[in-house]
């Protein structure tokens, strides 16, 4: 496989990215899920394992108990570890497809989320309708970062899961998942987020000052000759 994800990224000006910076916007961190999170939390992989260890006891419980042929039980018991082997087998793959066609990139504008295994597409976050940024991570630093959408963000579920957290006030929350070390990502993001708004906090005020400033600044309307040679004062 190609070393940008697969054959359909190679076009790429940037890794992870469908075009290249504009001027004064820079790459602040990049990653990628980690494959086994991805298998055991999300796909459950592990459980999906577990059961069908206990259907195979109890098949060969049950003939036992019913006095099957040792051949009947053990040709069921085999059927069974078959079933379980192939479904792991594509849980794993697909864990590790997830992995090797998914890169996150955060900058100090805009979080980019370039996902999907069968139908690769490429999903601009700019911070401006990002509300708030949620990190989840269990005892090994290992986690996902959840971003808080602005409502009437038009994303699908189908199309960004398994990179999804669920909805909130009618709009998507995409996530990326399965991060090794989450607190490196989610502090760079933290950061961005609070620059970036402080940034733009600053920007409007200095607008609506500038504004306010001009219009205090502009001469007075001149009164209007009324007939008679009077002088009325323009309306306001």
């Amino acid at each position: 496989m190609s070393e940008t994800g697969g054959p359909e990224h190679d076009y790429e000006p940037v890794p992870g990215l469908p075009a290249r910076l504009p001027a004064g916007e820079r790459i602040l961190w990049q990653g990628a899920p980690c494959a086994s999170i991805v298998s055991r939390r999300l796909l459950r992989s592990h459980w999906i394992a577990g059961y069908f260890l206990v259907l195979i006891g109890w098949n060969v419980a049950a003939g036992l108990y019913d006095g099957r042929e040792t051949g009947l039980i053990l040709f069921s018991s085999g059927a069974l570890t078959i079933m379980a082997t192939i479904a792991i087998v594509l849980l794993e793959l697909f864990a590790w497809g997830v992995h090797k066609t998914t890169l996150y990139t955060i900058t100090n504008r805009r979080v980019v989320m370039r996902i999907g295994v069968a139908l690769s597409a490429t999903f601009n976050l700019p911070f401006t309708k990002v509300l708030s940024a949620d990190i989840r991570k269990d005892k090994t630093g290992r986690g996902d970062i959840a971003l808080t959408m602005a409502p009437g963000s038009k994303l699908s579920f189908m199309v960004f899961w398994p990179h999804v957290r669920g909805y909130r006030r009618g709009a998507l929350i995409p996530q990326m998942i399965a991060l090794d070390a989450v607190d490196v990502p989610a502090g760079i993001l933290a950061s961005a987020l609070a620059e970036f708004q402080a940034t733009h906090e600053t920007h409007e005020t200095q607008s609506i000052a500038r504004s306010v400033s001009e219009a205090a600044s502009a001469k007075p309307s001149r009164p209007a000759p009324a007939p008679g040679g009077q002088m009325i004062e323009a309306a306001e």
